[in-house]
């Protein structure tokens, strides 16, 4: 074999890796340099490029480096930019976003909107950082912009007054998503199903009314395939392909029996993986060759995530099925739907995946350190968060800059990972 073919596969081999979601080594992040920018991160793939990550954890669980514990209530998430560390919660009747110092230490509190009251009250959502500008929404589809470094807002859109937005019981969860200079949304309204906002000045770049149906709680990728970019997302009961650049619906598909829907969207090479708990299924689509259609490939009603997240790693699912108590970690084929594997012993379980390793929180507050191994789940070290509250700990982790990050109600955890 010459050597040129051997570059040329070699090339090819690492390039297949990528597409498939195994991810590329990169320089190491510290704290400071740490970038996890959204929801599910830079990719919103919820993978980390973190290297250099200890194998096996301390009797205990690793070292904690400091505990924020004024977060206020709720389920948001992190987003991490530019040496600071980015969350929202709810003080009495106003939800706040607040940014730490990545040692911990509280730079600012701004104000937006009103405190959810109703169904599971708390804020949902993660602020998404880009251009030094913060994007987040709100419960009842308040959409703000602010600036990262001192908090000002600069701009805010009332998604029920400007569209009509609609949604279900436990209020809006979308994490919104900033593609160039427009953020996605997805109101679910009487006067617009999705629209795309200019990211300086909040006004409304397009809308989408080709579609009927209300918001779901699911958060958004964009994908590119055959030349177009198109943002992906599960409204109430279907799941929907829109394009980036005009706001046309290019293609739907009804999915969801509950009204549920809240995992992202999974893409690769023309297929999207769609899931939803309480025994809606996971499904595998594929993209027409058009880009107008897409078709079922497969589906396994038992692979039902309900909000903890699906990972795509070297041609395989994996996540927690929701049937039966959520007992299920399931690994599946992501292009048959063929059961790799399935294992009982991490319970419910949101999670991320870093350096060859799965990292699991269960709703009960156990965190986990999973190796994979071809016939299931080897895991290596377990500790239990603090009990500082009876709420459910439904937070995803986050593990950027050697740190694994947990969010549990009103408090943030820091935890040093990094081998020593």
């Amino acid at each position: 074999m010459s050597a040129s073919l051997i570059k040329t596969l070699v090339a090819a081999a690492f390039l297949g890796s990528l597409l498939l979601g195994a991810p590329a080594s990169a320089p190491a992040q510290t704290a400071d340099s740490a970038w996890w920018p959204q929801f599910h991160g830079p990719n919103r793939d919820n993978i980390s490029t973190d290297t250099g990550l200890l194998r096996k954890w301390p009797a205990g669980g690793p070292k904690l480096i400091w505990d924020y514990p004024d977060c206020g209530k709720g389920w948001s998430g992190i987003a991490i930019a530019k040496g600071r560390i980015l969350t929202a919660g709810d003080f009495g009747d106003q939800e706040m976003l607040i940014a730490l110092d990545t040692s911990g230490k509280f730079l600012w509190k701004s104000p937006n909107g009103a405190a959810w009251q109703g169904a599971e009250p708390g804020s949902r959502t993660t602020p998404t950082y880009d251009d030094g500008m913060l994007f987040h929404m709100n419960p009842t589809g308040r959409l703000a912009a602010y600036d990262a470094s001192s908090g000002k807002e600069a701009w805010s859109v009332d998604l029920q007054s400007e569209f009509g937005a609609r949604y279900g019981t436990w209020a809006m969860a979308e994490n919104v998503l900033v593609e160039g200079d427009k953020v996605l949304c997805l109101p679910g309204g009487s006067k617009a199903f999705a629209a795309a906002l200019d990211k300086r000045t909040g006004k409304t770049i397009w809308t989408n009314r080709e579609f009927e149906e209300r918001a779901a709680y699911c958060s958004p990728i964009v994908a590119s395939y055959r030349g177009v970019r198109q943002m992906i997302t599960l409204a109430q009961r279907s799941v929907v392909g829109i394009d980036v650049a005009t706001g046309k619906l290019l293609w739907s598909h009804p999915f969801g029996k509950v009204w549920q829907n809240t995992t992202s969207p999974v893409f690769h090479d023309g297929y999207v993986f769609i899931t939803c708990g309480h025994s809606s299924g996971g499904q595998l689509l594929k993209i027409n060759p058009d880009v107008r259609g897409i078709s079922e490939v497969w589906y396994r009603k038992e692979f039902d995530n309900c909000h903890g997240g699906v990972i795509l790693l070297e041609g395989c699912l994996y996540g927690c099925g929701c049937r039966l108590g959520g007992k299920d970690f399931f690994c599946v084929d992501f292009l048959t739907g063929k059961t790799r594997f399935t294992s009982k012993t991490l319970g419910k379980v949101s999670i991320t995946y870093a350096d060859g390793m799965l990292y699991c929180l269960s709703d009960k507050g156990k965190m986990s350190l999973a190796a994979i191994k071809p016939d299931g789940l080897d895991v290596v070290s377990q500790f239990d968060l603090p009990k500082v509250s009876p709420d459910l700990t439904l937070c995803h982790p986050v593990v950027c800059g050697g740190r694994l990050y947990l969010r549990h109600a009103n408090h943030l955890y820091a935890y040093d990972v990094r081998a020593k």
